[in-house]
């Protein structure tokens, strides 16, 4: 997807903020909804960090009935699209809508050329076969996932425009924020494709970013001091604005 068609479909000139809500309970999870909605976001994601997908998806379901026009992605922790894209698709087929799937590893693979990407390709094919119509933004040289020199990140990054959406990449590990080298590697590669960051946005170095990231997954950057799970509105809202005052100046 184009970088400008990524921004007018969430309806914001600059980087979209899509928080992260690393889910407990139905309890926890709607509160923090609330919280995304209050302070104006363009929507969010949901991550089971603590649990399986089978206690996650009464979760995704509650949020998705308490909140029937709400904006919701999830990412299923350690799991590829080769097995979340039926999960998806059951899920849409069972009245369940999920708007957007963010996998912390696409399956790129900058060791093949770019017409032998076989994971890459499994994915793709599950994600036609499944029927679910959502946006996808895959990780690419991203954390904790298998390491990839800095050498080859503008090609990885090449390589991950053919097999979804948004391009996704983080720094070393949650909460750290990236090179700003490695957001230049990829801007190269991709040129006006999308391109989202999941890790290390904090209110006060986003404005290192906003020229090449069109949207920022946020978690720890926007939560309460000290608290992994629960959303700190001023801090959000702070990152909100930044963004918007970007985006009026562009």
């Amino acid at each position: 997807m184009n970088r400008y068609a990524f921004r007018k479909f969430f309806k914001t000139v600059g980087p979209v903020v899509l928080p992260v809500i690393h889910v407990l309970d139905n309890a926890q999870a709607e509160r923090n909804v609330r919280i995304v909605i209050g302070e104006g976001a363009a929507g969010c994601f949901l991550i089971n960090h603590d649990f399986g997908v089978e206690r996650f998806l009464p979760i995704v379901a509650h949020v998705r009935e308490r909140f029937p026009a709400l904006w919701m992605g999830v990412n299923f922790l350690a799991v590829t699209g080769r097995d979340a894209f039926p999960v998806l698709g059951k899920l849409q087929r069972e009245g369940i809508a999920v708007d957007g799937y963010w996998a912390d590893d696409a399956r790129i693979d900058e060791r093949r050329p770019s017409d032998d990407q076989p994971e890459a390709q499994d994915i793709a094919t599950a994600r036609e076969v499944s029927g679910w119509n959502g946006l996808y933004t895959g990780g690419t040289c991203f954390k904790k996932q298998r390491e990839v020199a800095p050498e080859h990140h503008e090609y990885s990054a090449r390589l991950a425009t053919g097999f979804m959406d948004a391009v996704c990449t983080s720094g070393v590990a949650t909460g750290h924020a990236i090179d700003l080298t490695k957001i230049a590697a990829f801007r190269r590669g991709i040129g006006d494709h999308a391109l989202t960051l999941a890790s290390g946005i904090t209110p006060e170095n986003a404005h290192h970013y906003m020229d090449d990231i069109d949207g920022f997954m946020v978690a720890t950057g926007i939560n309460l001091d000290g608290d992994f799970y629960n959303i700190s509105a001023p801090r959000l809202a702070r990152l909100i604005r930044l963004t918007r005052e970007n985006g009026a100046r562009s």
